[in-house]
């Protein structure tokens, strides 16, 4: 019979910019098997009145046998429940370890890849958090509700690229249509499973 204990756990997160100062705060979620202080690389270059951060998956792993090079992941299969809830558990009170710094910012919540799921959960436990949900190359999980319908004016955002080796292009257009009945706005861009500065640039500039 399994037992469970809960304890403490040390998390890491990386920052880009100014909390204090930020007119927006994304919280970035990586993809399986990235590290928060590579992950965040990808977004050097956003305007100063943005501050990003990525925090990173409580589960670390060698990526290739035992040794080597390192990733994190959100989740597995296994005992995926406790491992979903202490995800939130962390999440919350890191939002909330922030938010004390600067109460009036926007939030955007991005989630990449494999970090969509748990932005997708993170999002569905507390919309009122966030003022904006981008799900980026990333399936919403079939296992929660999806969001209520929104207005165009209040649309979230479905992204992935053309050359997305996790979405040939009759799949991409299939996500694109299920997002689209649910209020996002679907946007294309020339690249693979990657995030795209510029047009990530572009959709913080709506907000």
């Amino acid at each position: 019979m399994s037992h469970y204990l809960t304890v403490p756990k040390t998390a890491r997160y990386e920052i880009i910019g100014s909390i204090e100062q930020a007119k927006i705060i994304v919280f970035a979620l990586h993809g399986y098997g990235q590290l928060a202080p590579y992950f965040i690389r990808k977004f050097e270059g956003l305007d100063e009145k943005i501050a990003l951060v990525v925090p990173e998956g409580l589960h670390r792993f060698y990526l290739s046998g035992s040794n080597g090079r390192v990733g994190a992941s959100w989740m597995t299969k296994e005992d995926r429940e406790n491992d979903i809830q202490d995800n939130l558990n962390y999440l919350n009170a890191l939002y909330t370890h922030l938010r004390i710094n600067n109460e009036k910012s926007r939030i955007v919540l991005l989630g990449f890849s494999q970090g969509g799921a748990t932005a997708a959960r993170w999002y569905t436990e507390s919309p009122q958090l966030f003022h904006k949900l981008i799900m980026w190359a990333s399936i919403f999980p079939p296992d929660i509700s999806f969001p209520l319908k929104l207005e165009d004016t209040q649309a979230h955002f479905f992204v992935v690229g053309d050359q997305d080796e996790y979405f040939d292009s009759l799949e991409a257009e299939s996500v694109c249509d299920f997002y689209k009945a649910h209020g996002f706005k679907c946007l294309r861009y020339s690249g693979g499973h990657n995030i795209d500065t510029n047009l990530l640039k572009g959709i913080l500039n709506q907000i």
